[in-house]
């Protein structure tokens, strides 16, 4: 490709992960663009980042979804909110991310620009920079386009301690939207189905939200966002780690008629459907109604609603009050009910 920029119509070849002369115009041409800042710019083997106040928080995630792209984002994005949610749900304000690109050979430059460039205003909206990064490229076959993995690095304010260990019974159990919009907005794309009622991802970057929630208590217990799984994995995962039964109110939990409908067309339980742009929340009992008022006030939490207390059920079990049969056990899922969601 010489000194040229590089064309709509490239794709991707094997000496793009080289190292070489072609490495450098990808990082010139595609990322450093993307993902302009000043600890990127210096393009050394690793970013020098300033000193925070404060316990550190830090989490990494792969990413590979298929489709790539998806009603309301793309994995791009998605990776940007998926690391930012899970440095959130330690209470922690994300700072900086790395990522690192598995290449397919063969992906269009014109699918990795989009995808980048969609990782940089992602970055941007969530108030995080992408300091580091690298790229590898595999022989056609050797991976399905691309796949993504992203680090993060945040702070967690004084006063602040997210664990499982601290549920008790008699903490409220927030949920902060509808349930599903994510898993089965992709799974319609990847089987090329159509519904009247249009159903988009809902990814997005949960940490504003979450210091919403901590302005209004700093004493939450635990939150997790339900991703793979959904929210039945993560209720199950709290319990057993807590030591603690759980009873949510199926009539409590918000879910959209679109999702409803794809969910009993196609013999899901929403439960299990996973999520991008949600998160639950343990707050304790005299404080859950303040905190639920403060969520409401913020954008992505204007659907949140109690869905359940912690207790009554023996220890690590949860249960669900239903219109029909009383109530029911709920169990995580065993396998993947929708694999490459995330």
């Amino acid at each position: 490709m010489g000194g040229k920029a590089l064309r709509q119509s490239d794709v991707i070849h094997l000496a793009h992960g080289g190292g070489g002369k072609s490495s450098s115009e990808l990082v010139e041409k595609i990322f450093l663009p993307a993902f302009s800042n000043k600890f990127l710019a210096s393009l050394s083997d690793g970013a020098v980042l300033p000193p925070t106040d404060g316990r550190m928080a830090f989490s990494t995630d792969s990413f590979v979804i298929d489709p790539i792209f998806f009603p309301g984002g793309d994995i791009g994005s998605l990776a940007v909110h998926g690391t930012v949610n899970d440095l959130a749900m330690c209470g922690a304000t994300p700072l900086y991310l790395s990522a690192g690109f598995i290449l397919e050979e063969g992906l269009p430059m014109a699918d990795l620009k989009k995808i980048a460039d969609s990782m940089g205003e992602a970055a941007r909206e969530s108030d995080v920079a992408i300091v580091a990064g690298d790229t590898k490229v595999v022989a056609r076959g050797g991976a399905d386009k691309i796949f993504i993995n992203t680090a993060g690095i945040g702070v967690i304010p004084d006063g602040v301690n997210i664990s499982a260990s601290r549920v008790r019974a008699g903490d409220a159990i927030i949920l902060s939207g509808t349930l599903g919009d994510h898993g089965t907005s992709v799974l319609i794309k990847r089987k090329g189905l159509r519904f009247d009622s249009p159903l988009e991802s809902d990814s997005r970057p949960l940490h504003g939200l979450v210091r919403v929630m901590l302005d209004a208590e700093t004493g939450i217990h635990m939150m997790r966002d339900p991703t793979r799984g959904g929210l039945a994995s993560v209720l199950n995962e709290v319990a057993h780690a807590s030591g603690q039964g759980m009873v949510i109110d199926e009539k409590a939990i918000p879910v959209n008629e679109g999702v409803k409908a794809v969910c009993e067309l196609l013999g899901l339980d929403v439960l299990h459907v996973a999520n991008e742009g949600k998160l639950v929340a343990f707050v304790p009992k005299d404080s859950a109604q303040k905190v639920l008022a403060a969520m409401k006030t913020h954008t992505f939490g204007r659907d949140a609603a109690i869905i359940g207390i912690v207790g009554g059920p023996p220890s690590g079990r949860v249960e669900m009050k239903t219109s029909f049969i009383g109530s029911s056990i709920i169990e995580p899922l065993v396998g993947d009910q929708l694999p490459r969601i995330c």
